[in-house]
C-alpha cells in the first residue's frame, strides 16, 4: 500500500495534525494553571471570609473559562484527526491507544463539566465549602484529564503493555498498569503540567502588572501577583527537575532524539552537553564528514551524567546509532540501522506468511511464521523504512528548539525570583520597566511550551509509535487535496477562535474584577 501513498499526503496530514495541536495547547496550559491560581485564592477567601479574595478568584475564573471553552472545541478535533488522517494507526493500535482517550472523556471530562458549573453559577446558591471543592474537583478534572492525554502520548514514545495478535493484525493491551504507569508517562504528566502552571502564573503576573502600570486596582494586582509568582516558582523550579528525569528517559528510550537535541554525531564516553552553539548548515548527512557546528561551548561530561548517571559513561551519537556496535546496557551488542530494517522486513515477511498459511489451514506453516514473527516483531516498523538516513529526525530543528525550552526555563526561575523579591521587598506598583518586562514575557511561557512539543514530537520522527509504526504507515489513504482543504479551513477556524478569545480575555482585563456589595455568606 506504501507505495501508492504521495509523499506529500504523509507531509500534508502531519502539518494539519501539527496545527491542531499547536493551537490546543495555547489553551491547555494556561488552563491547567489558572485552575491552581484561583484554587488556592479561592481557599483563602474560604478562610479568612474577606471579600476581596471573593471578587479576585472570580475574576480569574472568568478568565479560567473563556481559555476553557476553547480548549475543548480544538482537543475534540485533535481526537477526531486520529481516525480521518491516521487510520492505519488508529487500527493498528487502537485498542491500546483508544483506552486512556476514553478514561479521559468518560472520567475526567465529564467531572470537569459536572462541577465547572457549580463554580461558575454557584456563588451563593452553595456553601462556601461545597463551592470551594467544585472549583478545585474542576482543576483536579482537568488535570486528571491531562494525565490519560499524556499516557496516550507517552505510549507512542515507548510502547509498553501489549503483544501483537496476528489474527487480527492489532497490538492489544496485556498490560493496563504498564501502560498507565510507564516512567515516561509519569514523567511527562509533571513535566508538563508543570509547564502550565508556570505558563498561568506567567500570564496573571504579566496582567497584573499591567493594571499596576495603569495605576488601577493596586491590592487586587499586587495579590495576585505575590500568588501567581509563588505558584510559578515552585513549578518552575520542579519543571527543570522533571526536565532532567525526561532527559534520561529520552536517553534509555529515544537514543536517536537525544542525539538529534545535543547535534551529537559521535559518541563517547564522558560526553560534554552542549550550552551554547551554531550548527553548521553545510552538513546534509550523518556521514558527509562534515562538522556538525560552526561553533560550540560544551560543559563537560554533562551529557554522559544525563543520560546514562554517570560521568564518564558511553553516549551514542547519529553515527553509532546508524552502525551499531557499541555495548549497550543489559551487555548486548547493539544492532545497526541496516540490520533492524531487515528483522523488520522479516517479520512483515512472517506476517504475510502466517496469514497465507491460516488462510490456507495450514496448521505447521503458520506455528513456523508466528516463531520468526515473535522474534522479530520489536523491529516491525523498520520494516518499512528504505533508507536509514530516515531514521534521522529534523536535528536543527530539535536542537534550537531544545535549547529555546531551556533557556527560557532558566529565565522563568529568575524572573519569579525577581518579582517576588521587587513585590515583597520593593514597591512593585511604582517600576514601570518591570511591568513592562513582566508583560512582554507573556508570550515567552507560550513559545516554551510550543519548543517543549515541537523536541519531543519532531523529535521522536520517522515514527509515529517509537520502533513499532512510522509515520509513512500510520496514514489513512486520502486525497491531498483533501487534506489541504481541512488544513485551511481549520487554519482559518483556529486563528478566528484565537482572535475572538484574546478579544474576550482584553476586554474582560480591561473592565477588571467587579465590584461586588457583600452578601451575607453561607454557613458552611
Amino acid at each position: 500500500m506504501l507505495e501508492h501513498i504521495d509523499t506529500s499526503l504523509i507531509d500534508w496530514s502531519r502539518a494539519q495534525f501539527a496545527l491542531t495541536a499547536i493551537y490546543h495547547w495555547i489553551f491547555v496550559p494556561l488552563t491547567l494553571g489558572l485552575a491552581v491560581i484561583m484554587g488556592i485564592m479561592e481557599t483563602v477567601y474560604y478562610r479568612t471570609g474577606d471579600e476581596f479574595w471573593k471578587r479576585t478568584a472570580k475574576f480569574w475564573m472568568k478568565i479560567f473559562g473563556i481559555n476553557f471553552a476553547i480548549g475543548v472545541a480544538t482537543g475534540i478535533i485533535l481526537e477526531f484527526e486520529f481516525g480521518t488522517n491516521w487510520s492505519n494507526y488508529s487500527w493498528f493500535v487502537g485498542d491500546i491507544f483508544g483506552a486512556p482517550l476514553a478514561i479521559e472523556g468518560i472520567l475526567a471530562f465529564f467531572m470537569e463539566a459536572t462541577f465547572i458549573a457549580v463554580m461558575f453559577f454557584g456563588w451563593d446558591k452553595v456553601s462556601k465549602r461545597f463551592h470551594l471543592a467544585s472549583t478545585w474537583l474542576t482543576g483536579l478534572g482537568a488535570t486528571i484529564s491531562a494525565w490519560w492525554i499524556l499516557v496516550a502520548n507517552a505510549w507512542m514514545q515507548n510502547p509498553v503493555g501489549m503483544e501483537f495478535n496476528p489474527d487480527t493484525a492489532r497490538n492489544e493491551m496485556v498490560d493496563f498498569w504498564a501502560v498507565a504507569t510507564s516512567p515516561m508517562a509519569v514523567n511527562k504528566f509533571f513535566h508538563s503540567v508543570l509547564s502550565g502552571w508556570v505558563l498561568a502564573a506567567v500570564f496573571v503576573v504579566g496582567v497584573s502588572c499591567w493594571y499596576l502600570w495603569k495605576k488601577r486596582e493596586k491590592e487586587f494586582a499586587l495579590a495576585s501577583v505575590k500568588i501567581a509568582a509563588w505558584v510559578g516558582l515552585c513549578a518552575a523550579v520542579l519543571s527543570a527537575w522533571t526536565g532532567d528525569g525526561s532527559g534520561y528517559q529520552v536517553a534509555q528510550k529515544q537514543p536517536m532524539k537525544l542525539a538529534a537535541m545535543e547535534g551529537y554525531y559521535e559518541g563517547e564516553q564522558g560526553a560534554g552537553l552542549v550550552a551554547f552553539g551554531l550548527l553548521n548548515p553545510a552538513k546534509q548527512t550523518p556521514q558527509d564528514g562534515v562538522d556538525p557546528f560552526l561553533f560550540r561551548v560544551e560543559i563537560p561530561k554533562m551529557l554522559s551524567l544525563l543520560a546514562e548517571r554517570k560521568m564518564d559513561a558511553f553516549v551514542p551519537g547519529i553515527n553509532d546509532l546508524l552502525k551499531g556496535g557499541y555495548p549497550l546496557r543489559d551487555g548486548t551488542i547493539a544492532l545497526s540501522a541496516e540490520e533492524k530494517i531487515e528483522k523488520g522486513k522479516t517479520a512483515i515477511g512472517a506476517f504475510a506468511a502466517y496469514r497465507a498459511a491460516k488462510a490456507a489451514g495450514n496448521d505447521a506453516d503458520a506455528e513456523v511464521a508466528a516463531k520468526v514473527l515473535k522474534d522479530n516483531v520489536a523491529y516491525f516498523g523498520y520494516g518499512y523504512i528504505k533508507d536509514a538516513n530516515e531514521l534521522v529526525p529534523n536535528v536543527p530543528l530539535t536542537f534550537y528548539m531544545f535549547r529555546v525550552m531551556v533557556m527560557l526555563g532558566g529565565y522563568f526561575i529568575l524572573f519569579f525570583i525577581v518579582v517576588l523579591f521587587l513585590a515583597y521587598k520593593k514597591d512593585l506598583s511604582q517600576m514601570p520597566w518591570m511591568h513592562w518586562v513582566a508583560m512582554l514575557t507573556i508570550p515567552l511561557g507560550y513559545l516554551a511550551g510550543q519548543a517543549g512539543w515541537v523536541v519531543a514530537e519532531c523529535g521522536r520522527q520517522p515514527w509515529a509509535i517509537q520502533d513499532m509504526l512510522p509515520t509513512s504507515a500510520a496514514i489513512s489513504k486520502l486525497d491531498v487535496g483533501s487534506v489541504q482543504t481541512t488544513f485551511f479551513i481549520f487554519l482559518v477556524l483556529f486563528t478566528v477562535m484565537l482572535i475572538a478569545e484574546v478579544g474576550i480575555m482584553l476586554k474582560a482585563i480591561r473592565k477588571g474584577p467587579e465590584t461586588e456589595t457583600h452578601t451575607p455568606s453561607h454557613n458552611s
